[in-house]
């Protein structure tokens, strides 16, 4: 009697992406790994072409591959393929980072040139503040009392002008004439005592 032989098709045909990044969603490891294998080189290679630094690269890449692990369950197809997904998590960390660094170089940057300032006379610059106020003050004075109640509400306490319409309990047009007008009556008094 002879047996039946079952032609030799060869190996199975590798899966989809599709079908790993499904498998991905329900936390099969060897999935994952399969997914690895067949992006991880082009997902370098992505990276070190954004970053140019290799070191930073592997990372940026490991930090990818770690979000498609976690997040394979968000993956929509109608999004597109999982390649440009998998690779447009990679341009992203590595966009991120570049953005980071220069974040960084910036701050380091502003501190380095804040240690270099010259000093400057701090007494003066106060003498100068207090000089200031003390002008406002006076000119503040000259207003009647109706502009230089609208003025306090508007400018020392952050009121809008329909705030300060609500709380005078006038029309808003008439907030914004008196404040239009103690306005104008500050400045022509500051310029005066200049």
């Amino acid at each position: 009697m002879r047996l039946a032989t079952v032609p030799d098709s060869g190996p199975e045909p590798p899966p989809d992406d599709a079908s790993l990044i499904a498998r991905v969603a329900r936390g099969d490891e060897s999935a994952y790994e399969s997914l690895f294998d067949r992006y991880a080189s082009g997902a370098y290679g992505l990276a070190v072409r954004v970053v140019r630094d290799p070191d930073l690269a592997r990372d940026i890449v490991q930090e990818a591959m770690l979000q498609v692990w976690t997040h394979a369950p968000r993956y929509d197809r109608k999004q597109g393929s999982v390649r440009a997904w998998l690779f447009t998590l990679v341009h992203r960390r590595a966009v991120d980072r570049i953005r980071s660094e220069q974040a960084g170089s910036d701050r380091e940057k502003k501190v380095g040139r804040a240690a270099f300032e010259r000093p400057h006379d701090h007494v003066s610059a106060d003498v100068e503040r207090g000089l200031e106020i003390r002008r406002v003050r006076v000119a503040l004075d000259d207003l009647t009392p109706l502009q230089r109640e609208a003025i306090e509400l508007a400018y020392f306490r952050g009121y809008t002008h329909t705030q300060v319409a609500e709380v005078l309990d006038i029309p808003l047009g008439t907030a914004k004439t008196r404040l239009r007008d103690g306005l104008i009556r500050l400045r022509d008094s500051l310029e005066v005592t200049s």
